[in-house]
């Protein structure tokens, strides 16, 4: 049985943070785009389709598409040690399944797309922050895509299922329930298909199908505001 909760910010369970997106905010990039959820920050540069070096990794049937997602060491209180962890070793391969299904890859062979993603500055739900940028930044990049793909992280804190879980949220122990789960979704709007769905906690299947539910409607409202911004760098 879920216990009474109270969202630090004031929040109803369904809500989203402050959501902030911007296109085109790196001159020298292909493509790019700023994405945030209240106080985590993502910045995504893409460059590409090029040619890949060296010539073994080229796949003459498609392009290859190569995310690097970086959580900058000034962007949390604690200091963090520079350069690549497994966390975002993970992170980086998970966003490129996620934007994968979009992209219209065997349209470049031998090519690469290199999709840069940096968390200026991080209070949970930073991944997908950094798919949401992605997103805008290929689109600003010109490339042809199906769709944009949205993402957003749910979670159950104290029983209850949340929508777009804060560092204070995902930290948080009940006095009975301890455990938080963590649901990072990647969702397709116009096709209504997930591209990225993971879960680091337990919850039940009625539980999980809710916050896939919550996930979907908080996307939708998140695919209107990466349009806007890649209209609004169009005008």
């Amino acid at each position: 049985m879920a216990e009474k909760y109270k969202r630090t910010d004031g929040r109803a369970y369904d809500e989203m943070r402050e959501i902030k997106a911007k296109a085109g905010v790196i001159k020298n990039a292909d493509g790019s785009a700023m994405f945030s959820f209240g106080d985590s920050i993502a910045i995504a540069a893409v460059y590409g389709p090029r040619q890949l070096h060296p010539q073994h990794l080229q796949d003459p049937s498609k392009c290859l598409l190569r995310c690097t997602y970086d959580m900058l060491s000034f962007s949390v209180n604690e200091r963090k040690k520079p350069g690549p962890s497994r966390r975002s070793t993970e992170i980086s391969y998970v966003t490129g399944k996620a934007l994968e299904p979009v992209l219209q890859l065997d349209a470049y062979p031998n090519t690469v797309i290199d999709v840069f993603i940096s968390i200026i500055q991080a209070d949970a739900s930073t991944r997908c922050a950094g798919i949401n940028a992605a997103s805008i930044a290929l689109a600003n990049a010109g490339l042809p895509m199906s769709e944009l793909v949205t993402a957003v992280s749910m979670g159950k804190v104290a029983g209850n299922i949340l929508v777009d879980l804060s560092k204070d949220e995902e930290d948080y122990r009940g006095e009975k329930i301890k455990e938080t789960t963590d649901i990072p979704v990647a969702y397709l709007p116009r096709s209504d298909k997930i591209s990225l769905l993971q879960l680091d906690g337990r919850i039940k299947v009625a539980e999980l199908r809710e916050a896939i539910k919550a996930a979907k409607k908080a996307c939708l409202k998140i695919n209107e505001i990466q349009r806007e911004a890649l209209k609004k760098i169009k005008e």
